[in-house]
C-alpha cells in the first residue's frame, strides 16, 4: 500500500525547513511531503508537529529558530549524547524526539558554521579542527543518516502503515592527476631546470629524465595502467578528474595544449568518466574556472558536469555557487585534507543550499570519507594503520547505506619501493569496499 504523504505542520512554510524535509523525509526515506501552516488541510495524513502548538496525533519534533531565521550567526549549540549518537537542538521532555533533527541536520549539511568568522588555513581554508564535527569527536561517524535510521525507528511507532525505502550502500573510487607525469609534459625551460637540478645534487633522477625524455622510456609518475587494470578487476565505479589550469605555485600540471597530456586525458575518457580539477585560483575566480571548464571540454570533446576543486580549496558559498553558474551538476570536493570522516554529517549525496540566498541549487555534492594523502601525508600512519581507518570508514557508510568515496593520486602508487605499502592500501580498499 502506498504510502500518503506526511504532512509537517508549521508556523512558516521557509526554504530551509523544506530543504532539510526533503532531504531525510524523501531522499533518504523515500516518503512523500508537503507543508502545511493550516490546521484544516492535516486531513488524515500522518503529520509531524515541527510548531510551538499542540497538536493531538500527531509526531511532535521541537523546533528551534534556526530554519526560520535568514542570514547567519553563531548559534548556541550544547551536545549531549542519545542511544551512543551526538545530539544537539534538544528538545522538551514532552516532544517525540530528542532534538531538532531538522535543524541540527540542516547546521551540519549546509555547512553553515562555514559561513561564520573563521581561521583559515595557510591555503585558505576552513579548518577541520574549527568544525562541531572535530571538536565534540564525530567527524568520522554519518550521523544525520544515523540520526535518520532513528527517526524512522521513531515514527512507525506512531504511524504503523509507514513504510521506508532501502538504501543500498555503493562505493566509488575517485583519482586526482595533479601531476601525472614527472618529466613528460613539461616545457624545455622546466625540463632543463630540472636536469641542472638532478645533475648539481647528484641525484639519481637525471639519468631516468634524459631516458625518458629521449629514449621513450616510461615516465615514473604514468602508473595509469596499474590504476585502471586494477580498478576493472575489482569491478569498481571509478572517476578522474584532470587538472588544465596554468601554471602556478600551487599547480603543478602540464599545459593543457600538451599532446602527450591531452592523449592521456582521451584515453581515459573512452573507458571512464572524467571531470575537471579547478585549479588553485578557479575556487573563487569564476573566470578562471570557465575558462578551464572549456580547456577540458575541447580535449575531451564531450561535457564535462563534474568537478573537484584543487587543494579541495572550498570558499563557502562562492566557490558552489561558481560552479553552479558554470553549469556543474556534481562535485567531489566535501571533506578534509587533514582529517578523515563525515565532513556534512552525511555519507550520500545531497543538493547545496546557499545560506546567504536561502536557496537549494541543482548542484548534487558528493561527500568524501577518505584520501590517501591525508593518511600518509598528514596523519603519517603505516599502511596497517591506514587500512584499519578505511575499513571503519567503510563499515560506517555500510551501515548507513550510503556511498563510499574515497581519493587516489597517481603518485601514491608509484611503482618504487616507497610506494608498495601504499599500492597494497589501495588494493585493500578496493577489495574493502566491495557490497
Amino acid at each position: 500500500m502506498e504510502n500518503k504523504p506526511v504532512k509537517i505542520f508549521t508556523s512558516s512554510d521557509v526554504p530551509r525547513l523544506r530543504f532539510v524535509a526533503d532531504l531525510i523525509l524523501n531522499e533518504i526515506l523515500g516518503l512523500s511531503w508537503e507543508i502545511v501552516t493550516d490546521k484544516r488541510k492535516i486531513g488524515k495524513s500522518p503529520v509531524i508537529n515541527y510548531s510551538d502548538e499542540k497538536l493531538a496525533g500527531a509526531f511532535t519534533i521541537n523546533p528551534v529558530a534556526l530554519l526560520f531565521e535568514t542570514g547567519v550567526r553563531p548559534q548556541e549549540i550544547a551536545v549531549s549524547d542519545w542511544k551512543s549518537l551526538p545530539v544537539f537542538f534538544q528538545a522538551s521532555k514532552e516532544a517525540d524526539f530528542p532534538f531538532d533533527i531538522f535543524a541540527a541536520s540542516f547546521y551540519l549539511v549546509s555547512r553553515y558554521e562555514e559561513y561564520l568568522q573563521f581561521q583559515p588555513d595557510e591555503y585558505g581554508r576552513y579548518r577541520s579542527s574549527d568544525s562541531l564535527a572535530f571538536k565534540y569527536g564525530f567527524l568520522n561517524i554519518p550521523v544525520v543518516d544515523l540520526w535518520t535510521k532513528e527517526l524512522a525507528k521513531s515514527i512507525v511507532k506512531k504511524f504503523q502503515t509507514l513504510t521506508f525505502k532501502r538504501n543500498d550502500y555503493k562505493a566509488v573510487l575517485t583519482f586526482d592527476t595533479d601531476e601525472p607525469f614527472a618529466y613528460l609534459g613539461k616545457n624545455v625551460i622546466r625540463n632543463i631546470g630540472g636536469l641542472i637540478h638532478d645533475l648539481t645534487s647528484k641525484s639519481k633522477n637525471a639519468s631516468r629524465r634524459l631516458g625518458c625524455l629521449t629514449k621513450g622510456e616510461k615516465d615514473p609518475y604514468e602508473v595509469f595502467d596499474y590504476m585502471t587494470l586494477s580498478c576493472d578487476q575489482n569491478n569498481a565505479e571509478t572517476k578522474f578528474f584532470f587538472p588544465v589550469g596554468d601554471h602556478s605555485e600551487y599547480d603543478k600540471n602540464p599545459s593543457w595544449k600538451n599532446d602527450e597530456y591531452r592523449n592521456l586525458i582521451i584515453r581515459i575518457g573512452e573507458k571512464f568518466r572524467i571531470g575537471l580539477h579547478p585549479s588553485f585560483k578557479a575556487s573563487t575566480n569564476f573566470n578562471v574556472f570557465i575558462k578551464e571548464l572549456q580547456r577540458l571540454k575541447t580535449i575531451y570533446k564531450k561535457d564535462c558536469n563534474w568537478s573537484r576543486f584543487h587543494f579541495l580549496k572550498i570558499a563557502m558559498p562562492v566557490s558552489y555557487r561558481n560552479i553552479s553558474n558554470a553549469g556543474i551538476k556534481e562535485d567531489y570536493s566535501m571533506g578534509y585534507s587533514d582529517e578523515t570522516g563525515f565532513r556534512a554529517g552525511l555519507a550520500r549525496s545531497f543538493r547545496f543550499y546557499d545560506v546567504v540566498e536561502d536557496k537549494v541549487t541543482d548542484l548534487r555534492i558528493f561527500p568524501f570519507q577518505v584520501m590517501d594523502i591525508t593518511l600518509t601525508g598528514y596523519k603519517k600512519l603505516n599502511a596497517d594503520a591506514a587500512k584499519d581507518a578505511v575499513r571503519n570508514l567503510i563499515m560506517q557508510t555500510k551501515k548507513a547505506g550510503g556511498m563510499f568515496i574515497s581519493i587516489w593520486h597517481n603518485t601514491s602508487l608509484l611503482d618504487t619501493p616507497e610506494c608498495q605499502e601504499w599500492r597494497e592500501v589501495f588494493e585493500f580498499t578496493l577489495r574493502e569496499q566491495m557490497p
